[in-house]
């Protein structure tokens, strides 16, 4: 709305909802969804991308092979809320796959917003105190041979990758222990399976939600204890937080919720690493459910169509 107000076109990107249709210029819509939920006569403002998420091109992957000597990407979120949990419970459950699986190898792609000693920071108990509520698997940070690692008192070394965006780091895993958030459409785009944690030891972590239960929840003074009862009833919903499970409208990968314990987590890793079959399986569910690539291009078209307006 500011830009219309200094006189410019407007292009807005809808993934669901195309709002204010009545005064902007055009909109690049998801799919065609969007479109049937507008009025006809300003239809013609709307034009199907495709997924902004989705567009690249995954490549195929053998998970026969890749399941002998495995790498298992850790992404625990970007956030405060969600380190707190993400780096102790993901630690905890790499190392119980590292004692029954020591060749495996695990990278952690580090988010762009935050350095790796801030993250190094969650997985030690004197700075969080979840490290110990998490299973009380701690690591310091290592460097060897110019590379930075997340290392646990028995040995295990989890590689923190700086590079952004991790697709090509991501698409030499099997398989990846995530949170909720954009990540799981980025790794849903890429076609690699992924379980999805949910942990509610604390429930006040997610603040994130739209619309009045995020404003509740942030509000001060009374928005940590407004955030519990809003996750506490949102968890129990069986509402699906994972976007590959969005868009299917069903769970093809697993939204693990509760207050998760390491060993249980890794019994589920361990099983597919047994069965790699499972996850050839969830590979082409999640390449079925994406969107089609191509949507930064044809957004750039229309850009560049309603520059020509101006001229």
């Amino acid at each position: 709305m500011i830009g219309k107000r200094l006189g410019y076109r407007t292009v807005i990107y809808a993934e669901w909802e195309a709002r204010w249709y009545r005064w902007l210029d055009y909109f690049a819509v998801m799919n065609q969804r969007v479109i049937e939920s507008i009025p006809g006569a300003y239809r013609h403002k709307l034009a199907v991308v495709g997924d902004l998420m989705a567009d690249f091109s995954p490549i195929s992957l053998n998970f026969m092979e890749m399941a002998t000597n495995p790498v298992i990407g850790i992404l625990p979120g970007s956030k405060t809320g969600k380190l707190t949990q993400g780096v102790p419970l993901c630690l905890s459950i790499a190392e119980h796959i590292y004692q029954r699986k020591p060749q495996t190898r695990f990278i952690l792609p580090i988010a762009p917003t935050i350095n790796i000693e801030t993250l190094v920071r969650f997985a030690d108990p004197k700075y969080n105190p979840f490290v110990m509520k998490m299973g009380g698997v701690s690591g310091e940070l290592k460097k060897e041979n110019g590379k930075y690692y997340l290392q646990t008192k028995t040995g295990l070394n989890v590689e923190l990758i700086s590079q952004f965006p991790a697709h090509e780091i991501l698409q030499q895993c099997c398989l990846t222990l995530t949170t909720v958030g954009a990540n799981t459409a980025e790794l849903g785009a890429l076609g690699i399976p992924m379980i999805v944690l949910l942990p509610t030891q604390q429930l006040d972590a997610m603040r994130t939600w739209d619309g009045i239960p995020g404003i509740l929840a942030n509000l001060p003074l009374v928005g940590s204890q407004l955030a519990k009862l809003i996750n506490a009833r949102v968890v129990k919903t069986g509402r699906l937080f994972a976007w590959p499970n969005i868009w299917a409208k069903e769970e093809i990968v697993p939204e693990l919720r509760g207050e998760l314990q390491g060993e249980k987590v890794a019994d589920l890793v361990l099983d597919w690493l047994d069965n790699p079959s499972e996850l050839n399986k969830i590979h082409y569910r999640l390449l079925e459910v994406r969107g089609k690539p191509g949507a930064a291009q044809k957004i750039a078209k229309i850009v560049h169509e309603q520059l020509s307006h101006n001229n």
